[in-house]
């Protein structure tokens, strides 16, 4: 029987959207005024309990808690130590709605940043900071969901950002002084923490879990002796719960020796993207710590070969004091369940494992570790059956495609010169500082609905393709009426910008329930990449030759580029990502050929997650941006140089990649720059970049309507980066999110401030 020494079968997080997205409907419901705060915190709790409850039915030995968010955990963090900037708190909301208002904005009020969480595609809030910020506990939170799990039976481990890493990730404010580094808050905050502990240790919590996941990346020998300094404190609180550190997404490295030495009780580290023998080379002493060793994968969708998760398990048993097993990370990465969908093929189906298929792979593996393999003899057997039906499966392969490859072997796709390129495309007739957007228009209830009944055949194709018209002409009249130079045909036919794509080429397929959170309220629909990736027909040309017939003006054609269609896709696990990105870069290729001879004389191809899969280590940066921008230019290099290539990307930092961006070879690139101020061409600045940039200066994050003088600040700031005859005015990201009387006033203000922008210029 476990003890509360022990962790046992456990993951280290949990899907929290619900199954069928109940929190974006709560949430969005209560924004809009549907109902009201009451209403909104007992669905909230419905959520909370029906999760606990599905992870003790799982038989976890222990459970995690304090996952849940209305938002996201990160701010959650900021929100529990009072770091609330001024201008959220001066608003005089109540309380959640100045918890929203930080993730949203305010008319007047611009929101936090927001950036990519690590390499994935969750997206997390960045606490703003200074040396002026003063910590106040709030515990309100972790304690309230811990009394409530233990009202239900379960007493569960809170699951809390690590004091470093929540100062790793944040950003000094804007009255911060130059070179000031939120590390320089490590003592007060450690007094927070230090009384968060105690207050968790006298609820009678147990175990406490505090996650440390910038620990996997490249860290300074200073910032490594804030973790000893940090954790030999907390360590050495007289009353506190017993401390897991968690580590995820790679290895800690470096950072696990001051871990190891550290008095702490436990340490979670990701078996699925680190090697047992690393963890024995780097670890000096384990011998008094649980080791929690995450060997069932948390962010793909594949069975788990049980055989491999036991035999990466060994190593440990006798350099640690005892071993659990858990998820590589949370499970928030992956949907609830695989056996929800009916419509994939049931072959394929037999191949996948969401969160729930995972806790029962996580029971099996502990039971094997405590009671032996001849427990669970079975449950293994059938798990490498499975495993291999997959990997012997006729329909991984295509050897059409594989022949295509190998006979570009060696070769690197390229277009004529730049300089040459620019010259070809002055015939599009733009001016400066071009305007445009990124693709996507809102998407109204009654097109969503339509697009659904189409694909459940309840509505013919014709009346399908005639409200599909009738909504690209209005968005192209829209536009022509605001005074954008480059339009886009919205996109109304598409559910989604990988999912779109996916549903149309052969070796993926999609899924009906497999809904992930993106961030707040939006979830996505990852498609499942299982074998080599084919174009059975064209995918786009058909949408964009119509809108390209119903105006003068330059219409983009709109594609997402081959490291995005991986990102944001659980992609098969048999072959180097490098391979797979090739064969989805083909098919790009020949769509992008069948855009120019359809008359499209500019096209978007983004990769708005080449920056996102970028290695966490330095070391392995190199290889990675080599293939990524290799696959990007077999996807680009097939048209003319009258034709102009844009590339989109959004959320994330981008000084250890520009050099990359130059070598992909596009002529325009548009980047997320608004909620960091132009942060982002502090990047450019300076550097070898000789691209046409369009820097956002509109964030669609939130529903503020920028006004004209704060785009036209931003612009000035962009000019002086990188100069006008370079600079594009566009917003952040695609529209599909907001509503009409939102971006109407947005894109009228955007076309004004470009305006503005020309007349200083002339």
């Amino acid at each position: 029987m476990r003890t509360d020494t022990d962790i046992g079968a456990t993951v280290l997080g949990y899907p929290r959207f619900g199954p069928q997205r109940e929190l974006k409907w709560a949430v969005e419901s209560y924004w809009s005024g549907s109902i009201d705060q009451t209403e909104l915190e007992g669905r909230a709790a419905t959520l909370r309990a029906d999760t606990w409850r599905e992870m003790a039915d799982g038989r976890l030995d222990t459970i995690p808690g304090n996952t849940f968010s209305y938002y996201d955990h990160v701010l959650d963090t900021a929100w529990m130590l009072g770091a609330v900037p001024p201008r959220f708190s001066d608003l005089g909301l109540a309380p959640l709605d100045t918890y929203f208002a930080m993730a949203r904005g305010r008319a007047s009020v611009p929101a936090l940043e927001m950036t990519k969480w690590f390499d994935t595609n969750y997206h997390y809030l960045v606490p703003e900071l200074g040396p002026d910020t003063s910590f106040t506990l709030d515990v309100t939170k972790p304690v309230g969901e811990y009394r409530e799990a233990v009202a239900q039976g379960i007493a569960t481990r809170p699951v809390i950002l690590g004091p470093v890493s929540f100062l790793l990730l944040s950003k000094p404010h804007a009255g911060a002084p130059q070179g000031w580094d939120p590390l320089d808050l490590l003592e007060p905050l450690l007094d927070t923490y230090d009384h968060l502990l105690t207050e968790l240790a006298e609820e009678g919590v147990a175990w406490v879990q505090l996650d440390e996941p910038c620990l996997v990346e490249d860290r300074s020998p200073g910032e490594l002796e804030a973790v000893t300094a940090c954790y030999g404190r907390l360590g050495s609180l007289e009353k506190r719960p017993k401390i897991l550190v968690a580590t995820y997404f790679g290895t800690p490295g470096p950072a696990l020796p001051h871990l190891a030495t550290a008095p702490i009780e436990g340490i979670a580290l990701d078996l699925v993207t680190t090697e047992p023998t690393g963890v024995a080379l780097v670890a000096h002493d384990l011998a008094d710590k649980i080791v929690v060793a995450g060997v069932v994968d948390g962010r793909n969708v594949w069975r788990t070969d049980l055989d491999t998760a036991l035999k990466k398990v060994v190593p440990l048993l006798g350099l640690a004091g005892s071993v659990a097993l858990s998820s590589s990370c949370s499970l928030l990465h992956v949907p609830y369940d695989a056996d929800a969908e009916t419509d994939i093929d049931p072959e394929v189906r037999s191949w996948l494992a969401f969160a729930r298929q995972k806790l029962a792979e996580i029971v099996v593996l502990q039971k094997a570790l405590t009671d032996g393999p001849d427990s669970v003899a079975d449950e293994v057997g059938a798990a490498r059956s499975v495993v291999e039906r997959r990997l012997g499966s006729s329909r991984l392969r295509n050897a059409a495609v594989r022949e295509r490859l190998e006979g570009l072997a060696g070769s690197r796709p390229s277009r004529g010169a730049y300089r040459t390129r620019l010259s070809e495309q002055r015939s599009l007739g733009l001016p400066v500082l071009p305007t445009t957007t990124i693709g996507s228009y809102p998407q109204t209830r009654e097109i969503r609905r339509l697009r659904s009944d189409f694909a459940s055949r309840k509505v013919e194709r014709e009346e399908y393709e005639s409200v599909m018209r009738a909504e690209i002409e209005s968005v192209i009249r829209l536009q022509e009426e605001i005074g954008l130079d480059v339009l886009v045909h919205g996109e109304p036919e598409r559910n989604d910008m990988v999912q779109y794509f996916a549903e149309q080429l052969d070796g993926y397929v999609a899924t009906q329930h497999g809904w992930v959170q993106s961030y707040g309220s939006r979830g996505v629909r990852p498609p499942i990449l299982f074998g080599d990736v084919s174009r059975p027909s064209p995918m786009t040309v058909e949408w964009s030759q119509y809108a390209q017939s119903l105006t003068n003006r330059p219409v983009k054609g709109m594609l997402t580029g081959p490291v995005t269609m991986l990102a944001w896709s659980f992609v098969r696990d048999d072959q180097p990502l490098a391979e797979t990105a090739n064969q989805v870069a083909l098919a790009l290729r020949d769509e992008t050929v069948d855009l120019e001879e359809a008359g499209l004389r500019v096209i978007q191809v983004d990769e708005p997650a080449l920056r996102e899969l970028l290695p966490l280590r330095e070391v392995d940066r190199a290889s990675y941006l080599d293939w990524a921008v290799a696959s990007f230019r077999l996807a680009t290099s097939g048209v003319s140089d009258s034709v102009q290539i844009h590339t989109h990307m959004c959320y994330g930092e981008f000084s250890d990649i520009i050099a990359a961006i130059e070598k992909m070879d596009v002529d325009v690139i548009s980047l997320e720059a608004s909620r960091s101020q132009m942060g982002v061409l502090d990047d450019l600045d300076g550097s070898d970049f000789t691209r046409s940039v369009g820097p956002g200066v509109y964030d669609v994050h939130s529903p503020r309507v920028p006004t004209v003088e704060e785009m036209t600040n931003l612009l000035v700031k962009a000019v002086g980066a990188v100069g006008s005859e370079r600079l594009w005015v566009n917003p952040d990201c695609g529209l599909k999110t907001r509503h009409y009387d939102e971006v109407v006033p947005a894109l009228n203000n955007l076309v004004a401030a470009a305006a503005a922008i020309r007349g200083i210029q002339s």
